[in-house]
């Protein structure tokens, strides 16, 4: 009766911990079709917040603004994150790997704010001595790439340390240099972590604010800043409508690539399957 109890409490607890995180995002979509701007009590469904917003170009220019550096943000973080969790998974001893690692996993536990304004300074500086870059598109996808390719290569690096090296070592001892063993045989069997690094730091991106506030310059704002100045001056009930595409935007790329994997891991038991059964009904005639 007691492990009964425990168990409907924990399902209880759950519970009340996903209605905590998730009602504010519900009311959101909610009063995102609500027919006027009052913000307490729905007075009909309506899409005149969305057609709104097709009108306002701020949040229009802000969106596409925003996928253009999350896009690129998300190639460069998977690349580089892709390097970086290779040389610190595959190199174990060279000189200065202490640092190097910890100047890559610092952005994980560094205050957004301080990378934004340290990055601030040196695009400042750099502009003062260099006369490049501009504050704008380049500096925000700089930025967020320096977060992104932290993140990404702590996933590319779990993919790492748990593959087989035996299939890298097999390749080595049938002839194949470095540069094909990693194209042909490691890059394929850690796809799926690049992808996932590259989702991961894509959503970074788009969803970013402070980093975007201190690299961005005049008139070139991403969609999370535009919401951000709009909530600041009152409720706008097409900043629902705006955040309600991003939520339906961000599911639907998390469920799809949810959804490849799940299809990769049974092809592959599939696959491991067949090979395993070829197997057992070789044996006999050998």
């Amino acid at each position: 009766m007691k492990n009964i109890a425990n168990k409907h409490f924990g399902k209880l607890w759950m519970a009340l911990c996903y209605l905590f995180l998730y009602m504010p995002l519900v009311f959101m979509v909610v009063f995102s079709f609500n027919s006027t701007r009052q913000d307490a009590h729905f007075t009909g469904f309506s899409l005149r917040w969305y057609e709104a917003l097709t009108r306002d170009t701020k949040i229009v220019e802000g969106f596409w603004l925003s996928f253009q550096v999350a896009l690129v943000t998300g190639v460069l973080s998977a690349i580089l994150g892709t390097f970086a969790a290779f040389v610190l998974v595959r190199y174990q001893r060279f000189i200065g790997r202490t640092v190097f690692s910890g100047m890559v996993n610092a952005p994980l536990v560094m205050p957004e704010v301080i990378i934004g304004l340290s990055l601030l300074l040196l695009m400042v500086g750099a502009q003062h001595f260099l006369g490049w870059p501009e504050r704008g598109m380049l500096t925000i996808i700089l930025g967020h790439t320096l977060l992104g390719m932290a993140y990404g290569m702590v996933v590319v690096q779990s993919r790492l340390q748990e593959m087989n090296r035996s299939l890298e070592e097999a390749a080595m001892d049938l002839g194949a240099k470095p540069y094909q063993v990693f194209f042909l045989v490691t890059l394929p069997n850690i796809a799926q972590g690049i992808l996932a690094a590259f989702l991961l730091s894509f959503t970074l991106s788009f969803d970013d604010v402070v980093i975007s506030e201190f690299l961005s310059g005049p008139g070139v704002n991403t969609l999370p800043q535009v919401i951000f100045g709009y909530a600041r001056r009152g409720i706008n009930p097409t900043i629902y409508a705006a955040a309600t595409l991003l939520i339906a935007t961000v599911t639907v790329v998390i469920v799809g690539y949810s959804v490849w994997v799940a299809r990769q891991t049974r092809r592959r038991e599939r696959e491991v399957a067949a090979a395993i059964r070829q197997e057992l009904a070789s044996a006999p005639s050998r």
